[in-house]
């Protein structure tokens, strides 16, 4: 486990290294700057957790989603868009978290093209009469979980699978 760490430490420090004191300070100040970006535009759509500006990270609550609309299933709904969902409920402290954390190499627009993806699913998710979110993702290779069969009925080792015909074509 130690030699793993270690390679996570070498990396660190090259990029360290690599930037300098001011390239930090600007890795950093852009981090800030993005996730204001994102606070800013999504926030006629989506909650923000706190008043005022934040640092690296956009935090959301679940607040004004659509009646009958979870955190969770907005972040499905972004594995559909091809996205790896944000960071959902944590922190605990916020009913419904969702954290958003965009690094400092993000250009504009690819910020753009995440908000107004995040904007369109707000949008459907209010005109959604056949509540179709709530099955996201749709076209991934694995559908939602049923976490209240897998938190009741855990699988806490691996088993071969049973080899059929159908699946030894």
């Amino acid at each position: 486990a130690f030699h793993g760490q270690m390679g996570m430490f070498v990396r660190a420090l090259t990029y360290m290294l690599s930037h300098g004191a001011d390239g930090l300070k600007q890795a950093s100040e852009d981090a800030v700057l993005n996730a204001n970006y994102i606070q800013a535009r999504l926030k006629s759509v989506m909650t923000p957790a706190f008043e005022g500006y934040c640092m690296h990270e956009a935090l959301f609550s679940d607040k004004g989603l659509a009646e009958g609309f979870t955190t969770l299933d907005i972040a499905k709904a972004l594995i559909d868009e091809g996205y790896h969902p944000m960071t959902i409920y944590f922190p605990l402290i916020v009913h419904g978290a969702m954290l958003i954390e965009p690094t400092e190499t993000e250009s504009r627009q690819t910020l753009d093209q995440f908000i107004a993806v995040l904007r369109a699913i707000a949008d459907r998710a209010r005109s959604d009469k056949s509540k179709e979110l709530h099955l996201a993702p749709l076209h991934a290779p694995r559908r939602r979980l049923d976490e209240t069969r897998a938190a009741r009925q855990p699988i806490l080792r691996w088993r071969e699978p049973a080899i059929t015909s159908a699946t030894a074509e």
